[in-house]
């Protein structure tokens, strides 16, 4: 093999484990997590006190732990853009994190927030921006789980007119409930771009520069969204 074929890479995890009994939108079914066979069994083994799983069983939604939203999760009118419709480059691009940790739970972002926090760098036509709020960190399993920061309609549509592929949060919502969730959602659906949601490990891509982001979905005939193992690489 031709030497120096392999570049050093780092890759960092931006997805949640998915587990029993995590917690999810209001909106979304429990997960469920059962063995459905064991090696014992396969191998008509006693099956005692311990056993080895061979195949889990799984029961969540779309929308579960580290996901993206479908354009036609956005609503009626974009109904025809399923998952499995939408092209794999707005999957794989380049990406950027935008620091807004100074937001308190509830709090809205605004695109003042948005640039203030963009500083010297620059986005990119079909970038994905990640917002770090720390919201995961601090609030995840909390009564405050639920209530993250969020954008305002103003700021989904400065991100629109940026002509990025998507951005990401930390929480399970790009806004805030009650207030401006419903809105950000239709504006992304308007605007052609998406979003993820319950990522992690933010903190970990801040004063880093531009990295690659792949948060690639299922190919789910007819999909809303889908789980991810959305990563970020640095060369």
């Amino acid at each position: 093999m031709q030497e120096g074929f392999f570049i050093a890479m780092r890759i960092i995890d931006l997805s949640q484990e998915i587990y029993d009994g995590m917690a999810v939108h209001h909106t979304q079914p429990q997960v469920k997590v059962s063995v459905h066979a064991t090696h014992e069994q396969w191998n008509d083994e006693p099956i005692d006190k311990w056993v080895t799983p061979a195949v889990n069983k799984l029961e969540f939604s779309e929308h579960t732990g580290s996901h993206v939203d479908a354009i036609s999760h956005m609503g009626k009118r974009f109904s025809n853009v399923t998952i499995d419709r939408m092209p794999l480059s707005m999957f794989i691009t380049r990406g950027i994190c935008l620091d807004l940790s100074d937001k308190n739970p509830g709090e809205l972002i605004t695109k003042k927030n948005l640039i203030t926090a963009l500083g010297d760098q620059q986005i990119l036509k079909g970038d994905t921006v990640l917002i770090y709020t720390d919201h995961f960190r601090r609030h995840f399993n909390t009564s405050d789980w639920a209530n993250n920061p969020g954008l305002d309609e103003e700021a989904a549509i400065w991100l629109g007119v940026q002509k990025i592929a998507a951005f990401g949060v930390e929480s399970m919502a790009p806004g805030v409930k009650g207030k401006t969730n419903k809105a950000v959602h239709h504006i992304c659906g308007e605007m052609g771009f998406t979003h993820y949601e319950n990522l992690i490990n933010l903190h970990q891509l801040l004063n880093k520069g531009p990295f690659q982001f792949i948060g690639l979905p299922l190919r789910i005939k007819g999909g809303t969204g889908s789980p991810v193992r959305a990563v970020a690489v640095f060369n």
